[in-house]
Formats: C-alpha cells, sequence, structure tokens
C-alpha cells in the first residue's frame, strides 16, 4: 500500500538519492533541506514498504501563484498512479492557500511529462530557450484554478 504524506527531516536523504536517479536535472542536496525549512507544507512522499518511491515539492511562487518544483517516481513504480496522487497533494495544498494559478517548466522533449501535465490540464504557455544546465530549452506549463 502507498502512503502520501509530509516530507520529514529523515526521508532528506532517501530523496536526495531518488531525485539523483530520476531527475535528469542535478540539484545540490543542500536544496532539499531548503526547500523543506522554508516551505513544509508543500514538500510530499511517496512510501512503499517503508522506503520512498516519490516525491513532489511545490512552492508558492508570486502572491497568488503555485510552482511545481518537482515531482519524481522510482521507474519500477511509475504508471500506478503516484504521480498523480502527489500533484493532487499539491493541488489541493495550493487550493488551501487561495492560489489561482499554478505554474511548472518541463523539458520541451519530456514528451511523457508533456501529456502528463496536459492531461491534468495544465497548457503550454511558453517555450524558454536554453533553461536547463544542458542547456535544453523548456515549456512553461500553467494550470488556471477554479473553485466551485
Amino acid at each position: 500500500m502507498y502512503i502520501i504524506r509530509h516530507f520529514q527531516a529523515k526521508d532528506t536523504f532517501p530523496v536526495i538519492h531518488l531525485a539523483s536517479n530520476v531527475l535528469t536535472e542535478h540539484y545540490d542536496p543542500s536544496l532539499f533541506s531548503y526547500l523543506y525549512e522554508t516551505n513544509p507544507w508543500g514538500f510530499w512522499v511517496c512510501e512503499f514498504q517503508g522506503n520512498i518511491i516519490g516525491f513532489a515539492i511545490g512552492i508558492q511562487f508570486q502572491e497568488k501563484t503555485g510552482r511545481v518544483l518537482m515531482i519524481g517516481v522510482e521507474k519500477v513504480f511509475r504508471k500506478k498512479g503516484i504521480a498523480k496522487s502527489l500533484l493532487q497533494q499539491l493541488h489541493n495544498e495550493f487550493q488551501q492557500k487561495g492560489f489561482t494559478k499554478i505554474e511548472l517548466e518541463v523539458k520541451t522533449t519530456n514528451y511523457g511529462a508533456i501529456q502528463f501535465y496536459q492531461k491534468h490540464h495544465y497548457k503550454i504557455v511558453e517555450k524558454v530557450p536554453h533553461f536547463y544546465q544542458n542547456g535544453e530549452d523548456a515549456y512553461i506549463m500553467e494550470l488556471q484554478v477554479q473553485y466551485h
């Protein structure tokens, strides 16, 4: 059974290890501690049998805008709804904060991620040349939040 829960300090090294395995960008390990300390509400993990198999990080980007910084899921656990659950958890947090827009960036060549976000109603709004460390371009995708 998968458990989605808030990140805890003890999750730091497992998340860093997972991020280095599943994300193409390489981040300074101190970034994860910083994001947890400054933004604990937006840092979530998925645990399976005591192991961290996925994580998501969201932050407040502007006054009414949330930003999905990272979502990563261990390769063998993909296509099981984990990324969807993590994204939904971030959406719930953003909604509680009253955000009206959610943004993220994705490599223009990451077709799987682009389709995933489009399936969740994100739209490409901009292309940013040379956004990533390796010079690849990014799409900025956004979701307008509607409250009922």
